[in-house]
C-alpha cells in the first residue's frame, strides 16, 4: 500500500472586481501537502491530481506557490459551475491535508494535521444510482476504461467493514512490518478495479482532538478480490516507523500501525475508491513494464493477477492476457521480497510472458560497487526497455519511493540519445498517450 494525500482544492479570496469574482481550476500534479511540511528534511509524497479553484486576481500569486512546493500545472480551465463539495457547494480557504505515508523502502514520513474536508479530486465526475437505488460517483477513466467507480463511500459515510485476515508478508531477518490485509466488502456497494485505491480512517482522535483523517491506499486485488468472489478488497500495508527530525525518537504511523496489528473480525471504517492514473489497459496484447519499490508492489501484485491468475482468467473471458509483463522490484533483502512464491510461480508457469527482476539493495552490488537499486536494474536493461517502451502497446507503471522516477529518467535518457531521442520529450508524448504512470511518493 501507498498512504496518500487526499488534497482539497479550494483557494478563493474576497474578489472585488468583475476580473477577481471569475474562478479557475488548476489541475496540478507533484505538489507537496503544505508549506509546513515543505521545511521538512524527509521525502513528502508528490503524486496524484489535485484540483484546485483559484480566482483571477489570485492566478499568478497560486502559480508561484505550486511552483514553491513543486508542483506543475496540468490544465486551467474556468470553472463556470462550481462544483459540489460534499453535496454543497461552498466555497473555503486554501487548506491541505498530510496524510501519514507508509514508505516502500528505507525512508519515512510525516503527519499533517490539514482540516479534513476531503472533497472529490476528480472533477469529470458523475453521480449516479446503483442497483438498489444508492447514490454512488463514476468518474471518467483515459482511454478504453469507461465510466470507473469513485467515491461510493466518503469519509463522512464509511463502509464499516470487517478483517478477514491479515497475514505477514516480510520473512524472517527482513527489515520492517508488512502485512497483507483482506477485508470482507459483503452487504456494500464498493467496487473498484485494478490500480485504484481506498481510504482507511483510523479510529480515535490526532492531536488537535479532531476525528482522525482517512489515509489512502493502493489496493492489491484485483476487481474481484483475493477469493474470485467479488466481496473483498486487499490491501499491502508497511508500518510507518520514523525518527522525529527534531527529537530523534521513534514515532509509529497512526494508520499502518492499526492496520498491521488488526485482527480478524475487527471493524475498518474504508472509503473510496479512487484513482485512475494506474489503470491497467484492457487490451490483452499489451505490454506492461512494472518498476516497484517495496509496498509499491500493490496494484503491480493486482495487475498479474488478473493476466496471470487461472481462477482470475476464468472470471474474464473478454481479457485474457497474451502480452508481456516485466516486473523490476526493488528491496532491501531477499525477505522484503513481498509476494515472492506468488511471483515466482507466475514467472514458471509464464516464462515467455511473465519476467522478475530484482535489485536486493543490501544484497547485490551495482557495477561502481554501491547498493544495487532499482534505477541499476533499470540502468543494466536500458537498451531493452527503451526498446520496449517504443512499442505503442506498452504501458510504463512506476510505484514507490519518489527518488528512484530520477535514476530512472537518466537511465533511459541514454537508450533514447542512442537514436538521437530526447527521453525527456518522448517521456512527454508517453504521457499524453497514457502510456506512462506514475505513482511516488
Amino acid at each position: 500500500m501507498l498512504e496518500r494525500m487526499y488534497n482539497q482544492g479550494a483557494v478563493e479570496g474576497a474578489a472585488n472586481t468583475e476580473l477577481g469574482s471569475r474562478i479557475f481550476l488548476y489541475e496540478v500534479v507533484g505538489l507537496r501537502q503544505s508549506e509546513e511540511t515543505d521545511q521538512t528534511n524527509y521525502p513528502i509524497r508528490k503524486s496524484g491530481s489535485v484540483f484546485i479553484r483559484v480566482p483571477y486576481n489570485r492566478m499568478n500569486q497560486e502559480m508561484r506557490r505550486i511552483t514553491r512546493l513543486g508542483g506543475t500545472i496540468v490544465s486551467i480551465q474556468p470553472a463556470t459551475a462550481l462544483q459540489p463539495v460534499n453535496g454543497k457547494a461552498s466555497l473555503g480557504n486554501a487548506t491541505s491535508e498530510v496524510s501519514e505515508l507508509a514508505t516502500s523502502g528505507e525512508t519515512a514520513n510525516t503527519e499533517g494535521n490539514g482540516k479534513a474536508t476531503p472533497v472529490n479530486a476528480h472533477s469529470a465526475e458523475e453521480q449516479n444510482k446503483d442497483k438498489k437505488g444508492n447514490t454512488m460517483t463514476q468518474a471518467k477513466a483515459k482511454k478504453d476504461h469507461g465510466d470507473v467507480p469513485v467515491n461510493t463511500y466518503r469519509p463522512n459515510a464509511p463502509f464499516i467493514g470487517k478483517v478477514i485476515s491479515n497475514e505477514p508478508l516480510v520473512k524472517e531477518g527482513g527489515i520492517g512490518i508488512v502485512q497483507h490485509l483482506k477485508f470482507d466488502l459483503s452487504g456494500s456497494n464498493l467496487k473498484y478495479i485494478e490500480g485504484q485505491s481506498i481510504g482507511i480512517i483510523p479510529p480515535g482522535l490526532d492531536k488537535n482532538g479532531k476525528p482522525e483523517k482517512l489515509r489512502l491506499y493502493s489496493i492489491a486485488s484485483t476487481r474481484h478480490g483475493d477469493d474470485v468472489d467479488d466481496k473483498t478488497v486487499s490491501l499491502c500495508v508497511r508500518q510507518l516507523e520514523y525518527k522525529h527530525p527534531e527529537t530523534s525518537e521513534t514515532v509509529y504511523g497512526v494508520c499502518s500501525t492499526h492496520l498491521c496489528f488488526l485482527k480478524p473480525g475487527e471493524e475498518v471504517k474504508i472509503t473510496g475508491p479512487v484513482g485512475k492514473e494506474m489503470l491497467l489497459p484492457n487490451d490483452p496484447d499489451a505490454n506492461v513494464i512494472m518498476m516497484a519499490t517495496g509496498t509499491g508492489i500493490a496494484p503491480m501484485r493486482a495487475y498479474l493477477w488478473r493476466q496471470f491468475k487461472d481462477a482470475e482468467r476464468a472470471a474474464n473471458p473478454e481479457y485474457q492476457f497474451k502480452g508481456f509483463s516485466w516486473l523490476i522490484f526493488g528491496v532491501p533483502t531477499t525477505p522484503n521480497l513481498l509476494y515472492k512464491e506468488e511471483l515466482e510461480e507466475i514467472q514458471q508457469k509464464y516464462p515467455d510472458n511473465f519476467r522478475l527482476t530484482a535489485a536486493i539493495s543490501r544484497e547485490q552490488k551495482n557495477p561502481q560497487g554501491g547498493r544495487m537499486y532499482i534505477q541499476d536494474r533499470v540502468a543494466e536493461h536500458a537498451d531493452e526497455l527503451w526498446q520496449l517502451i517504443k512499442n505503442e502497446k506498452t504501458h510504463t507503471y512506476i510505484c514507490g519511493l519518489r527518488g528512484m522516477e530520477e535514476g530512472i529518467d537518466a537511465a533511459l535518457t541514454a537508450a533514447a540519445v542512442k537514436e538521437g531521442v530526447t527521453w525527456s520529450v518522448y517521456q512527454k508524448e508517453l504521457k499524453k498517450a497514457g502510456r506512462w504512470h506514475v505513482e511516488t511518493y
